[in-house]
């Protein structure tokens, strides 16, 4: 009998030994979880602030970027043809960042015309005139740009909005305001719910904005193969380099190296250049 209550005892303190150090481990793996955690997000905040002050300190001109590269690839590979060439492509690089910023500027647009119209439909819904209406849509959204003076002054002062509203739907991203535009002609001249006709616009531009948001998820392939290709040749001097290969001193230093150097450049550019029309071809459509 003391046999069984020693080894019942035993069994007992063997259980609560577990139990401790199981919450201790526990303790332990949470601390390292946590450790782990921190540690990431201090890594994105660094990650996070030296890109702001990147961005500071080439003052929205990204395209500098281009010019230590092409120092780099210089000093390695000895030679001053990669620096002219970073030289020549500051401007490329710079138009098309500017190409691109103007694109995101017209879709965010295209999105304050739609929120403009739903913003209206609620000001006319809750009791005020057409015109104060418009006024404070405009003042809230705040997309219209330069536009954006002489719509107010038209609305405010009773003057020919749907003419400026047809004015300000020639700039970039702000094709949605002819629509506007042909809706408060119909209202005033016709005596139609303004109301019911911007109610209706602001559903087919939505449509509009979901359809272009749906062809360009499925488009993401296409723009993932043209990066690759872009990406290829690097990596094949990279591989070659890493198998004791001087690459950069077989196309910068002979004349076999050079040809190819040009040749595989306009091949490259060339290849890009189609490739990129032919998504922006289906993107198109």
């Amino acid at each position: 009998m003391p046999d069984a209550v020693h080894a019942a005892a035993l069994c007992a303190g063997a259980a609560a030994w577990l139990m401790v150090a199981g919450r201790n481990q526990g303790r332990r793996r949470a601390k390292a979880l946590l450790a782990v955690g921190t540690a990431g997000s201090t890594l994105v905040e660094r990650w996070e602030s030296g890109r702001r002050r990147l961005q500071v300190w080439l003052g929205g001109r990204r395209e500098l970027l281009c010019l230590p590269l092409a120092l780099v690839l210089g000093v390695l590979g000895e030679s001053v043809l990669p620096m002219a060439a970073g030289a020549v492509a500051v401007p490329l690089a710079r138009r098309w960042l500017r190409r691109r910023k103007s694109r995101k500027d017209g879709e965010r647009r295209a999105d304050g015309v739609v929120n403009l119209c739903g913003a209206v439909v609620g000001e006319l819904r809750a009791g005020r005139e057409p015109g104060q209406a418009l006024l404070v849509a405009v003042r809230g959204t705040g997309v219209m740009g330069e536009a954006e003076a002489g719509v107010s002054a038209a609305a405010q002062f009773g003057g020919d909005v749907p003419g400026a509203l047809g004015q300000a739907a020639c700039e970039p991203g702000l094709d949605g305001l002819a629509g506007v535009a042909a809706c408060w002609r119909v209202a005033v001249d016709g005596g139609a719910g303004l109301a019911a006709g911007l109610d209706r616009l602001e559903g087919s531009l939505r449509v509009e904005r979901h359809r272009r948001e749906e062809l360009r998820a499925q488009l993401a392939g296409a723009w993932s193969t043209v990066a690759v290709l872009a990406v290829l040749p690097l990596l094949g001097m990279g591989l070659g380099a890493a198998l004791g290969a001087d690459p950069l001193k077989v196309l910068l230093h002979s004349t076999a190296g050079l040809v190819c150097l040009v040749l595989g450049g306009l091949f490259e550019a060339a290849g890009l250049l189609w490739s990129s029309r032919i998504v922006r071809v289906g993107e198109a459509l």
